[in-house]
């Protein structure tokens, strides 16, 4: 069984079995006429032709597909021609044009290898991948049929709704330290540091292992945020990892960051107390309210420096926030002293200094500039006679905030260390040093 990859001016033939079209299926005869072939039955071929398709996206950093039946359930969605054929052909070619085949996947062998263990020893038991009529009873043949032009592999991906190709980046070049128990990458914006529930392949460890040749994948040690870049130093060891977690807990690693930030910010420390709610977007206050999380920045130096222009936010794909004016911005060094999530986005907000490009956290600063007593937090805060009044002023106060960037902002971890001082490492400058240099 060879499975190819087709241009999508040809087609792709899968076998489902299914319920009703009394004209597509077979009869339990037609059913051992195709075993006394040699011809393999429906779910097996489906299996392999769904495996075959899945290996190499997942080989060429594209999401993972799906299982193989789910796979099939999707494709079999979009529109199709099908036909029958008669007895002697259970599937039905149908296309407006052949084109040559671009070429053979590396899954080939593995399926010729199924193929033959089928045939030599009979074919196995096998559940049947979607809902069906009874076991006892022929299996219903269903074509799909691609007739558009392009590579079969990004038709598949557009009927799945799945992103892009992946990050166009240089890896190997974000590389800043290999040691034998750890690497430093100095992470793009808009890439995530280690796998989420929908997306495990495409992350900074998956590509920075690959980058490297690493035969075992690298582990997190810690996060950023997707939209901030800089310094993250992911484990080649459990142990390592077990470690420089408790050394986190110890605060014994040292963390700097960079902030572009919309407004000039004070030079000192900043302290907050963080809603306990684990959702975005976080809530900061200046006093304790309700157990919250203490937070604490220390500003080590604030300077003037031009605002991006519409080139540079176009290529960095900064998002508009309607800051009322972007002719100054202001580059803050910061030693962050406790690390929370968005801690950074959110202080600075909290202050009127939000950071460029903040989709999330911007929009709530300008609407608290309109009306300072919007934010049920802040120094201006209304004064409330009833829990429910609180309660609703913040779902109001939660809905002036946006969404998340999906692209850069103006924060960079540029420093990390730890024991010590002695594994100390820098990122290269950030994206709005290099759009101005």
């Amino acid at each position: 069984m060879q499975i190819t990859c087709l241009p999508r001016a040809s087609y792709v033939a899968v076998k489902i079995p299914w319920r009703g079209c009394p004209s597509l299926q077979g009869t339990a005869s037609q059913e051992e006429d195709r075993e006394k072939k040699g011809e393999m039955p429906t779910a097996i071929a489906l299996a392999s032709l769904s495996n075959a398709l899945v290996s190499p996206l997942w080989a060429s950093s594209r999401r993972a597909l799906m299982a193989p039946a789910a796979l099939a359930c999707a494709l079999a969605a979009a529109p199709h021609p099908c036909r029958n054929r008669g007895r002697k052909k259970d599937i039905c070619w149908v296309a407006t044009k052949k084109a040559p085949l671009r070429r053979s996947f590396k899954a080939e062998a593995i399926a010729v290898e199924s193929t033959a263990s089928a045939l030599a020893n009979g074919y196995p038991e096998y559940k049947r991948l979607l809902p069906c009529p009874s076991q006892n009873q022929p299996p219903r043949v269903e074509h799909l049929v691609v007739s558009e032009e392009g590579v079969v592999l990004d038709y598949i991906s557009k009927a799945l709704h799945l992103p892009p190709l992946c990050y166009e980046i240089d890896w190997k070049s974000r590389i800043i330290a290999v040691a034998d128990s750890y690497v430093v990458l100095d992470k793009p914006a808009a890439t995530s540091v280690g796998g989420t529930t929908d997306n495990i392949e495409e992350c900074c460890a998956t590509f920075a292992s690959r980058a490297l040749g690493l035969e075992t994948p690298l582990k997190t040690t810690h996060q950023i945020d997707n939209c901030t870049e800089g310094c993250v130093v992911l484990a080649r060891t459990k142990e390592f990892c077990s470690i420089f977690h408790g050394m986190i807990r110890e605060k014994q690693v040292k963390k700097f960051y960079r902030a572009l930030a919309a407004a000039p910010v004070p030079v000192g420390i900043i302290s907050h107390y963080m809603r306990p709610v684990n959702v975005a977007p976080r809530l900061v206050s200046e006093e304790s309210i309700g157990g919250g999380h203490l937070c604490q920045l220390e500003v080590l130096e604030c300077k003037e420096v031009p605002w991006p222009n519409v080139d540079v936010e176009k290529s960095y794909g900064i998002e508009y926030c309607e800051w009322p004016s972007k002719d100054i911005a202001y580059e803050c060094k910061i030693n962050l002293l406790t690390g929370k999530t968005h801690q950074v986005r959110a202080q600075l907000a909290a202050i009127g200094a939000p950071i460029v490009g903040d989709s999330m956290y911007m929009p709530a600063a300008v609407a608290e500039m309109c009306n300072p007593q919007i934010n049920p937090f802040g120094r201006n805060r209304k004064q409330f006679t009833s829990e429910d009044g609180r309660m609703l002023a913040i779902e109001e106060w939660i809905a002036q905030h946006g969404k998340e960037p999906s692209a850069a902002i103006g924060l960079q971890a540029f420093h990390v260390s730890w024991n010590g001082g002695n594994c100390s490492y820098e990122a290269g400058a950030p994206w709005w040093q290099c759009a101005t240099s």
